[in-house]
């Protein structure tokens, strides 16, 4: 960060649980670099607290503040505009504060795509198993098929996200041309023949990641086709059972959310700030915090 002093702006990350995450690293790199006068700080918050957490934003006259679970829809209702991906998905992970005007965004989904993209995988004309319609799963469904994935299947357990799931699909069919379908996922026969038809397939859930660091929705190597692309959104830890599990199978595309998370955060960045963010100076941040991370760790 710059010195802080009287004039700098607050940006905060709301979610639990959230101690974990390298948005603060990351983007108060990027203010260092540019000489932006913001400091970004991470804020245990979850559905309970949320409503005094979003007020909080323009009570301090906050710039704004990331949003990830379990928050990304409850927080809908307690702003003034959604963007109109954040008001397709239901789900917001960025807030704009404008004078106390909050607007939400969700910027998740481009950076899935632009991560993909980036790794030598666009979606255009690709086809994609997904597992999740929360919010991960919903923006990334939407921002494939505006960039032109020819089909998604997309797989969730049969609860509150099942019909938003199922109206998405039709929404996508009918503005992009994505060919859409959604599946509970306990079939898990229809799972495993997706996942032969598939190019892609992105688990946009919280298994892998802690209380769930030793759980995967797939275990079966056998179910991984070798050309198959294999994307996980957690990046806490590195490598998920997910993870393991595809690189078994000997496949060569396994991915974890770090991208995902820098692209995304790009986006937010342009949003609040007005300019790009500085993604060599993030990486080199995120390398030496996480090679001082190892070098502290016991063996």
């Amino acid at each position: 960060m710059t010195d802080i002093d009287g004039h700098t702006r607050l940006i905060g990350l709301m979610a639990t649980p959230i101690r974990h995450s390298l948005s603060p690293t990351m983007h108060n790199a990027a203010f260092k670099k540019l000489g932006l006068n913001y400091a970004y700080l991470a804020f245990e918050v979850g559905t309970d607290t949320l409503a005094a957490a979003v007020q909080a934003i323009r009570t301090l006259d906050m710039r704004g503040s990331n949003v990830s679970m379990p928050n990304k829809t409850a927080i809908i209702p307690y702003l003034d505009e959604l963007d109109q991906a954040a008001a397709l998905a239901q789900a917001v992970n960025t807030v704009v504060n404008d004078q106390g005007r909050l607007t939400g965004y969700t910027t998740d989904g481009v950076g899935f795509v632009n991560d993909l993209a980036k790794k030598g995988h666009p979606v255009q004309g690709k086809k994609i198993v997904l597992i999740g319609a929360g919010g991960a799963g919903t923006p990334i469904a939407i921002q494939a098929a505006i960039a032109g994935a020819s089909a998604i299947q997309i797989f969730n357990r049969a609860d509150g996200h099942f019909q938003q799931a199922q109206q998405n699909a039709q929404v996508l069919q009918e503005r992009f041309g994505c060919q859409t379908s959604v599946h509970d996922l306990a079939d898990q026969a229809a799972l495993k023949a997706a996942l032969a038809w598939a190019d892609i397939y992105c688990d946009a859930t919280a298994v892998g990641m802690t209380p769930l660091a030793d759980q995967a929705l797939i275990t079966d190597p056998t179910w991984f086709k070798p050309d198959l692309v294999v994307y996980d959104v957690v990046y806490a830890p590195r490598e998920t059972k997910l993870m393991k599990t595809a690189k078994t199978a000997g496949l060569t595309h396994v991915y974890n959310g770090l991208g995902m998370m820098m692209e995304q955060g790009a986006a937010a960045f342009q949003l609040w700030t007005g300019q790009a963010m500085p993604l060599a100076t993030v990486q080199a941040a995120l390398t030496e915090k996480e090679t001082a991370a190892c070098q502290t760790t016991p063996s």
